[in-house]
């Protein structure tokens, strides 16, 4: 068989060169160099190994800093998201929303949910209002209706888009801030600013009128001087007085409501301020059918202080007094000193049998503007406070119904000055 031939030429070569030392020895050269060679590529392949070992292990530690990093950076980011002042809403095209902070929760009174629902009533509303928003500005205003407070609440609308990525959907942020407050400090500086305007007129137009007012009272005194032997005449003429006097209270008040603080307080016999202008409201008193009657218990007294800015004073509560008495009734002044000192503290009583103050309206009457009667401005009461507090003094009152108002200055009076 030609195989088992060559199987005895195989072993015959082997037999040969076996016999043969020299090939034996080339046979073994080669096959260390053959190991040689591989052993020197196992080395090199365990250094790369290490080398690639190194290379992952460096790589892992940069790979699981970034990702530290980024879970840092992710939670500052979560933080500062969750205490911003304004909402913000993060969703997509078709109406799911991906994100909301927790001011956006408290403007649209949603719960505390981790996660946004999936379907949330107001993505409508958002993407109304993102079809409304101003091209210029990207802002659009809109009123919303507290549900627990029924209060009206603006809220500033702002919308942007944002794409992720090239070739996908661009994402939609609302940006929601509660202007309600801004609104209604704007109103108020509004309010403030128009009331400062309308203060203004009417200081310049008081000015003006209290000239000629001023004129007029002086013919009339003369007229009444003059008519004291015609009683017809002279009962007009009164009337005339009467009126002249209210409005001129009326113009004072605008006046001194808009005065600077007093500048100067100069030494003025109060007993006699009072006298003065007992003399002055005869007329008016007389044309009402009232009474006023001043009870002086301690004689001459002395106090520093504005004497024209008190006159008035004294002029608005006993005006004050007869209007709560339509249908005439007696006005009773008293000065003394305060019941638990002997000096030092004046008591003015200004009392009337009116119709008294509603329980309710006590705490309102000194403040501007404010009354009951039809037609008057409501100044003489803020009036008085005013000037009484800028004399250091303070004013109160107490009232029952159907039976009366007492007003109640304290003024202070140095022992000195009274001496």
């Amino acid at each position: 068989m030609p195989s088992t031939r060559q199987i005895r030429d195989s072993e015959n070569e082997v037999v040969s060169a076996a016999a043969d030392p020299q090939l034996l020895a080339r046979a073994f050269a080669t096959f260390n160099e053959a190991a040689g060679s591989l052993e020197k590529f196992y080395a090199q392949l365990q250094a790369e190994v290490s080398n690639l070992r190194a290379d992952l292990e460096h790589a892992n530690l940069k790979l699981s800093l970034s990702l530290d990093e980024n879970a840092r950076a992710r939670a500052f980011l979560t933080h500062v998201l969750d205490r911003l002042p304004c909402g913000v809403v993060v969703g997509s095209p078709d109406g799911r929303i991906h994100l909301l902070n927790p001011e956006a929760r408290r403007l649209f009174e949603l719960d505390s949910e981790p996660q946004p629902p999936a379907d949330l009533p107001f993505c409508e509303l958002l993407t109304e209002w993102a079809s409304q928003t101003d091209s210029g500005t990207g802002e659009v205003e809109h009123e919303r209706i507290s549900s627990d407070s029924q209060e009206k609440r603006t809220i500033s609308v702002r919308m942007a888009r944002m794409e992720l990525a090239e070739g996908t959907e661009p994402e939609t942020i609302w940006i929601l801030r509660d202007i309600s407050d801004q609104k209604k400090y704007a109103a108020e500086r509004e309010e403030s600013r128009r009331a400062r305007a309308l203060a203004d007129i009417a200081a310049v137009l008081a000015h003006e009128i209290r000239n000629p007012l001023g004129s007029m009272e002086l013919f009339t005194n003369v007229l009444s001087n003059a008519t004291r032997e015609m009683p017809e005449a002279h009962h007009w003429v009164v009337h005339i007085q009467s009126g002249l006097r209210s409005l001129g209270a009326t113009v004072n008040n605008v006046l001194q409501f808009h005065e600077t603080p007093c500048a100067e307080l100069l030494p003025i016999r109060i007993d006699r301020a009072l006298s003065n202008t007992l003399e002055f409201l005869g007329p008016l008193a007389k044309t009402q059918g009232h009474t006023i009657e001043l009870d002086n218990s301690i004689g001459e007294v002395t106090v520093a202080a504005d004497v024209h800015r008190l006159q008035q004073v004294f002029l608005n509560l006993a005006l004050n007094g007869f209007r709560a008495m339509p249908n005439g009734g007696a006005l009773t002044i008293r000065l003394r000193w305060v019941s638990h000192l002997d000096h030092g503290v004046l008591q003015i009583d200004f009392q009337d049998e009116g119709c008294g103050i509603e329980p309710s309206l006590v705490e309102k009457i000194f403040e501007p503007g404010f009354t009951t009667k039809a037609g008057s401005p409501g100044l003489g009461l803020s009036v008085c406070r005013k000037v009484i507090e800028q004399h250091g003094g303070k004013i109160q009152v107490e009232s029952r119904l159907k039976r009366g108002s007492t007003f109640t200055i304290y003024l202070d009076a140095s022992e000195e000055l009274s001496e």
